[in-house]
């Protein structure tokens, strides 16, 4: 099933079948995870003047393939603001939890751009692929391109974490253009910032996850890349604590991600 149709089918019925292509190891790819439990929220605020400022994610136990069920709740519905909480469950266990505020835009003295300036990174195509290899990469790496711009690839024992570079969907997902949920799966394609550390082969997580949209471009296309910058900001006692930037193609400052991860070496 294409990832519109699963986003599509998320929206608009409560049980879902999550196919195995989009597996990461013995559970589902936590970015797809979550994109589905938004895709739920937002047909739920049924509102297209507020749009998404936050949303948070945590990751309760691993997402298996097959029968998955989402149950949507509005917390609370303010004048300017909605609070929706989404569960996913199996067997009748929550396994993933997603509370997100859309909002209204308002009128304000306030107006700090900040310095999130986007990265110089080469064009694309001059950059190193990490290509989807069976049986070595996570299955659900054979629907994104990423492409390697700064910093050292997962699993090369480097003495610094930290890495950034270009992502997009694959053309063969024939997504016409990226929606807000489109965004939820692809801000998590990346692997921890942590693994260039890692000497040899070790699996990490992600805890939970905030992402915090700022600007998502009207006419995104399906094959547009996208910018993605993460750093280290602390890991102690097998768990990392980053903060990662996602900008588009013309150096737009999309969503800012913080994630919590486990790790397990």
């Amino acid at each position: 099933m294409q990832l519109d149709e699963l986003l599509a089918a998320a929206a608009q019925q409560e049980t879902l079948i999550l196919p195995q292509s989009w597996a990461q190891g013995r559970a589902i790819f936590g970015g797809l995870v979550a994109g589905l439990m938004l895709a739920r929220a937002e047909k739920l605020v049924n509102d297209p003047s507020k749009v998404l400022r936050s949303a948070f994610v945590s990751f309760v136990g691993p997402v298996a393939s097959g029968a998955a069920t989402l149950s949507a709740q509005m917390l609370r519905q303010g004048k300017s603001v909605v609070s929706i909480q989404v569960h996913l469950l199996q067997a009748g266990q929550v396994q993933s939890v997603l509370v997100a505020s859309f909002g209204a835009a308002r009128d304000s003295i306030i107006n700090v751009p900040g310095s999130h300036t986007a990265p110089q990174f080469r064009n694309p195509k001059d950059c190193q692929p990490l290509p989807y290899m069976p049986g070595i990469t996570p299955e659900f790496f054979q629907h994104f391109d990423v492409v390697w711009s700064e910093g050292k690839m997962p699993f090369t024992g480097a003495k610094q974490p930290d890495f950034g570079g270009w992502m997009r969907f694959k053309s063969s997902e024939n997504i016409a253009q990226v929606t807000l949920p489109h965004l939820m799966v692809l801000g998590d394609t990346w692997p921890p910032s942590v693994l260039p550390m890692f000497n040899q082969l070790a699996p990490a997580s992600s805890l939970n996850w905030n992402l915090e949209l700022i600007h998502l471009p009207a006419q995104a296309k399906g094959d547009s890349w996208w910018q993605y910058q993460v750093k280290t900001e602390y890991a102690v006692d097998g768990y990392g604590y980053t903060q990662a930037k996602i900008w588009d193609e013309q150096g737009q400052l999309v969503a800012l991600s913080r994630q919590t991860v486990t790790v397990f070496l």
